[in-house]
């Protein structure tokens, strides 16, 4: 046997050093590829998912902590609510050793990125003039990687993870793996931003519905019977929920409480008010004042109870069935008007300060005798304000009219035509004020 042909063939140590790097840098690849696809899948499956905007962001923290081997990682997304786009945190994840972000290196980072938006990575903290210093007071920062989370060219948010637990810092297959994982989840994101919105929007439309609901159960369910009067009221509010407010309160046999009034603003706010209104002239009537001290008593107590900005004004008589008189006071509210049978109108003249604006304030009291055939309209300034498309108001000359050409009509229809007439004047204009309407009229018979 040639000695010098099996010598050839002995494996130099050298290349099988070479092949076992190149295998294991293969194998090295491999794996990373591996876990690659095993984030990119998670996302992907969280697309088709029900998962909430937490519970993604979370998601995303957990992997880049794991495949990203950084200290701390800290999901943040723009505020839309805010003008000036400031970022806010929705999910900082770390492990058990590190300590948190401090808000001021936040704010310097969020601030770069929205500027800059690309990719920022810093490996040696100390010595990058781009950032103030102070922050290594309270957070030993040494390196940082961050992605901004763009959508059509609109920065939502951004991805950043923080100290790299090996000493060479982010790669740039760091950059790569945490680039890739930024596009893959910003439509997620995004989508469960949309998901959320839409079921709070769900949410608050089902809690307007139920506070409509109640505070339709706080008007009255129906006029009541009185022996020679022909009595109707009715409010349509211009939201959900509205601030006009009108009552009818059986005193005794003989006496009759009613009340119409319109609180300031609209919506919830105005509806909060509205129902601490009525509960306050409820309990008031309860005690049977002279109207002049109902409402004395009613504006101290929402003086007491009420902010500043908000007030209320209310119209308040006592309809007495025997002597056909009604004694009445008024805190700022609209006057009410009075038609003779033959359609001769006044308008009540007394009249005092709104409830809430001041402390203490007395009230006149007025007194109004009833023939046959008279009718007393108590309304709210929705009706006389009500714009058409030419911004006219439908005004008090046109309410007049209104009510003379309906004279000889029920309580119930008179209301009706009313609101015809101003639907009509208005056009195809949307209501903007809340309408409230009152008509008290003794029958003639």
């Amino acid at each position: 046997m040639d000695h010098r042909l099996v010598k050839d063939k002995k494996v130099n140590p050298s290349d099988t050093n070479q092949k076992i790097a190149l295998l294991e840098k293969e194998n090295e690849r491999l794996h990373r590829a591996v876990e690659e696809l095993s984030i990119l899948n998670e996302i992907a499956t969280a697309i088709s998912s029900t998962l909430s905007l937490n519970q993604i962001v979370n998601l995303i923290v957990r992997k880049c902590v794991k495949y990203l081997k950084g200290e701390q990682v800290a999901v943040m997304l723009i505020d839309e609510e805010k003008e000036n786009q400031l970022l806010k945190t929705m999910v900082r994840g770390a492990d058990t050793s590190a300590e948190r972000l401090p808000y001021r290196f936040d704010s310097q980072l969020t601030g770069w990125m929205l500027k800059y938006r690309t990719v920022l990575v810093v490996n040696n903290f100390a010595n990058d003039d781009r950032f103030l210093k102070d922050a290594k007071e309270t957070f030993p920062i040494h390196s940082i990687l961050c992605v901004p989370l763009m959508l059509k060219n609109s920065m939502i948010g951004l991805i950043a993870v923080f100290n790299k637990k090996t000493p060479e810092g982010f790669s740039s297959e760091d950059q790569r793996l945490l680039s890739i994982i930024a596009g893959q989840s910003t439509q997620v994101i995004e989508n469960a931003r949309l998901y959320e919105e839409e079921q709070q929007l769900i949410r608050m439309q089902e809690e307007f519905r139920l506070a409509s609901k109640i505070q339709l159960g706080l008007l009255p369910k129906s006029a009541p019977k009185m022996k020679g009067y022909d009595i109707a009221g009715v409010s349509y509010p211009a939201q959900i929920v509205g601030g006009d407010y009108f009552d009818f309160i059986q005193m005794d046999k003989t006496n009759l409480a009613l009340c119409l009034g319109d609180i300031s603003g609209k919506g919830l706010p105005a509806a909060l008010l509205m129902a601490n209104l009525q509960a306050t002239i409820r309990g008031q009537t309860l005690l049977k004042p002279l109207p002049k001290d109902c409402l004395q008593r009613a504006n101290k107590l929402l003086y007491d109870s009420t902010d500043p900005q908000k007030f209320a004004t209310l119209f308040y008589g006592i309809l007495n069935r025997d002597t056909h008189e009604m004694c009445f006071a008024n805190a700022g509210h609209n006057r009410p008007l009075h038609f003779s049978a033959k359609g001769d109108h006044q308008f009540l003249k007394e009249a005092g300060m709104a409830l809430s604006f001041v402390e203490k304030t007395d009230y006149k009291e007025g007194r109004l005798a009833f023939q046959k055939g008279d009718l007393l309209l108590i309304y709210s300034d929705g009706i006389t304000e009500a714009m058409n498309e030419h911004e006219e108001e439908f005004g008090e000359d046109n309410l007049i009219t209104a009510v003379k050409e309906n004279l000889k009509t029920s309580s119930n229809q008179l209301i009706e035509k009313m609101i015809t007439a101003v639907k009509q004047h208005t056009g195809k204009r949307p209501q903007t004020d809340d309408i409230t309407l009152i008509v008290l009229k003794r029958e003639s018979a």
